[in-house]
């Protein structure tokens, strides 16, 4: 297969300041369960709301939701004492009837996915009862998709069996909000790397395209990137093919096997989107262009891990070209030269233009977010830095998903990091803030009926018709009149991880809280239950 390389030397662009807000003031996410963030409206205009996903340093599942319709802004918690890793981030789909199905996992090492519902469409702080699907081996990295071609099935994909990309096929919810596996799990394919790395972009209809490492770059070397497409067949059975359409395997018969050969290179040219000698490739992104031609972020990474190179990968037709970007430097993180050196600042797609790839870049030893743009012939046309002057690294940027026509449409990470995970040797694990590039209004609650910054779970009659409370194993409580209405997430955060965890073993640290600010309120009908200025429960009495 012929590769076209463009290298392309920096050019000096025009230097502008874009005003950063900030999403919340401690969450995180890793790059690759997505979509960490979405966008969605209806045509009859009830619905145009932004949803933002991360975890932070605690081990609490957050969301952020930017309601355009209301003009509001809220947060809540989704799940609270969970793994404290930022793998964990949760990601979204927009269910046919509009209600907002949110998934989760911990970082290899359960063998289950978590979901949560929004009982009224479009609308998050309405989450319904924590649901999990149960797998057969563990898993990470949910990435959701409906395709029009089969829309009453949820195709889901993950990093599965055997540590290697794995899909199934699950049934609408119920009016339980239960769902079930009607095909799969299976694995897609087969690396001789022990952990193939794996983006997923859909086209919506019939395809779910993929693409994947030999492995971790910190482990293989050289590391190459190959690219398959899911054909989902009607739902009659998913179909693995390459880029030209040849077919690969049958999914549910056959698992197909990847190597770093030369014959392999020979036999299977059009699964292959880079296969170097001497570097080690990682992948961010994969968008399409307006005619379905799939563009992908990538990184070359040196021998010794510490230069990263940005690349834009577009399929043109016939091959793969690629053009340089950017020096990336070596790994943004504070202990970039004890771990984790293939962690690069990161770069994303505008995925409406896909000539159009944000970066995270040293500049003066800071990390900063610089957009690049790219003519259509893949030359470099202009770079303009969205953050100047930082005091903290800016990294990990995402244009959310169908956000062409909202305010809201870049997110990234500043601050310092030490670590992906919170535990005994990385305490201070990834305290970072996450910021966009919209001034977005204050939290504000309805009418407040009680609210105590110090509140230290003890029953309290907070007016004659309702009483807050916790019960014996660690959930708040709200009893409402003659009802009462129970948490679905435990009073209780992941902080004992610092002192006792040292990585993915399926150890659980509950630490309890001493003292946590509780707000009730009341807007529109609802009585709402929030913890630290996050939503818990939102109750229709």
């Amino acid at each position: 297969m012929k590769r076209i390389m463009i290298t392309i030397a920096l050019l000096v662009g025009v230097i502008t300041t874009v005003s950063a807000n900030t999403v919340t003031g401690e969450g995180a996410w890793c790059w690759f369960a997505d979509p960490r963030a979405l966008h969605y409206e209806n045509p009859e205009g009830t619905i145009n709301a932004t949803y933002l996903g991360y975890i932070d340093n605690h081990g609490n599942i957050r969301a952020t939701q930017m309601d355009f319709v209301s003009g509001r802004r809220d947060e809540v918690i989704i799940r609270s004492y969970f793994q404290p890793d930022d793998h964990n981030n949760p990601t979204f789909l927009v269910l046919p009837d509009e209600r907002v199905m949110i998934f989760y996992t911990r970082h290899t090492d359960e063998p289950r996915i978590w979901y949560r519902i929004s009982v009224r469409k479009g609308d998050i702080t309405t989450l319904g009862e924590e649901r999990y699907i149960e797998t057969r081996q563990n898993t990470t990295y949910p990435s959701p998709f409906i395709m029009s071609d089969d829309p009453n099935h949820i195709y889901l994909c993950w990093r599965g069996i055997n540590w290697h990309p794995t899909i199934a096929r699950l049934t609408m919810p119920d009016m339980s909000d239960n769902v079930s596996i009607d095909f799969g799990p299976r694995q897609i394919v087969q690396s001789t790397g022990a952990r193939p790395y794996a983006k997923y972009q859909s086209n919506g209809r019939d395809k779910i395209y993929l693409t994947y490492t030999t492995g971790h770059p910190d482990n293989e070397w050289p590391c190459w990137l190959y690219f398959n497409v899911i054909d989902i067949n009607h739902g009659d059975g998913p179909i693995l093919r390459d880029i030209k359409g040849n077919e690969l395997a049958h999914v549910a018969d056959a698992t197909f096997r990847v190597n770093k050969t030369e014959e392999y290179k020979a036999q299977f040219p059009f699964t292959l989107i880079d296969s170097p000698t001497d570097t080690r490739d990682w992948v961010w992104q994969i968008t399409l262009d307006a005619k379905e031609q799939p563009v992908v972020a990538m990184t070359h990474i040196s021998n010794d891990k510490n230069t990263h190179t940005y690349i834009h990968a577009k399929w043109t037709g016939k091959d793969w070209r690629l053009t340089t970007l950017a020096d990336g430097g070596h790994a943004f993180h504070q202990n970039w030269q004890r771990t984790e050196k293939c962690y690069s600042g990161g770069m994303a797609f505008d995925s409406d233009n896909p000539n159009v790839v944000y970066v995270s870049v040293p500049v003066n030893g800071t990390y900063e977010i610089c957009r690049i743009t790219l003519t259509d012939k893949g030359k470099i046309a202009e770079r303009k830095y969205i953050t100047t002057n930082s005091a903290k690294n800016n990294m990990r940027p995402y244009v959310i998903p169908s956000s062409a026509t909202s305010p809201l449409r870049l997110c990234w990470m500043r601050g310092d990091y030490y670590y992906w995970m919170v535990n005994r040797n990385y305490p201070q694990g990834f305290p970072t803030s996450l910021e966009c590039d919209y001034n977005l209004p204050e939290i504000t609650t309805g009418k407040v009926i009680f609210d105590d910054t110090d509140y230290r779970g003890q029953t309290l009659q907070v007016s004659p018709n309702i009483m807050l409370g916790i019960t014996a194993d660690n959930y708040l409580y709200l009893r409402i009149g003659n009802r009462t209405y129970v948490s679905q997430c435990r009073y209780l955060t992941s902080d004992d991880w610092a002192r006792f965890s040292t990585g993915t073993s399926g150890d659980t640290w509950p630490t309890r809280i001493i003292s946590a600010h509780i707000t009730l309120s009341e807007l529109d009908g609802y009585t709402i239950l929030s913890r630290n200025g996050a939503i818990e429960m939102k109750i229709k009495v």
